[in-house]
C-alpha cells in the first residue's frame, strides 16, 4: 500500500473526527452487558480521543475494570447516502500528565466554548484517552457500503509512532481492501 494512499485514508479518519463532537463510548458492565454513553470529545493526530468524565460514572468504573472499548463517532444523517463515520476498538486510560492534562483541558475549554463555567467541573473530573488499535470508516455518500479499515501497531501509543507509520508503513499494520 502507497504511503500517499494510507496519508489519504487517514485525513479521511482525521476529518471525521475533527468535524464530529460527540462519541459513544461503548464498555461492557460488570454483569457482562453492554452499555453505551455519549461524551464531548477532542482527538489528536494520532487519531487518540480524548474526554473529561467523573471516575464514578458507570461508564468510567467499566473502564477502570476492563479498558478494552469500542466507540463510534457519525455525522447526523437523514438519508442512507448520508451516513458517514469511524468506528474503533482499541483501550482506554486515565491520562495522569499534568502539561497533558492542562494542553487537553484548555482545548477541550475552548472547543466547546465553556469558559470559566465549567473550569471546576473540569478540575474535578478524570481525563480519560482512548488510543485506537482499530478503525473503520464508512461513507455512504461514496456508495452504499464503503468503507476501509485499519489495523494500527500494538505499539501505537504517541504521535511519533503515526508519524513513522505514514512515512513509512509500519509491519504491524495492515489496511483492509475498500469494500466494493
Amino acid at each position: 500500500m502507497k504511503v500517499k494512499h494510507v496519508k489519504n485514508k487517514l485525513d479521511r479518519i482525521r476529518a471525521v473526527l475533527s468535524s464530529q463532537t460527540t462519541l459513544v463510548l461503548a464498555t461492557a458492565g460488570e454483569d457482562s452487558l453492554p452499555r453505551s454513553t455519549p461524551l464531548f470529545f477532542i482527538a489528536d493526530d494520532g487519531l487518540r480521543l480524548y474526554w473529561f468524565s467523573s471516575r464514578s460514572s458507570l461508564h468510567s468504573s467499566n473502564c477502570a475494570r476492563n479498558p478494552k472499548v469500542s466507540i463510534a463517532i457519525s455525522k447526523d444523517a437523514s438519508r442512507w447516502q448520508q451516513i458517514q463515520g469511524v468506528q474503533m476498538q482499541g483501550s482506554v486510560s486515565l491520562v495522569t500528565d499534568r502539561s497533558l492534562r492542562n494542553a487537553i483541558a484548555s482545548a477541550y475549554s475552548a472547543r466547546f466554548q465553556l469558559g470559566n463555567l465549567f473550569a471546576f467541573t473540569i478540575r474535578r473530573s478524570s481525563l480519560y484517552c482512548f488510543t485506537p488499535s482499530w478503525v473503520r470508516y464508512l461513507d455512504n455518500s461514496r456508495r452504499f457500503g464503503y468503507k476501509f479499515e485499519l489495523n494500527l501497531p500494538a505499539d501505537h501509543s504517541g504521535s511519533l509512532i503515526l508519524r513513522n507509520f505514514l512515512t513509512i508503513l509500519s509491519p504491524g499494520t495492515s489496511i483492509k481492501r475498500e469494500s466494493h
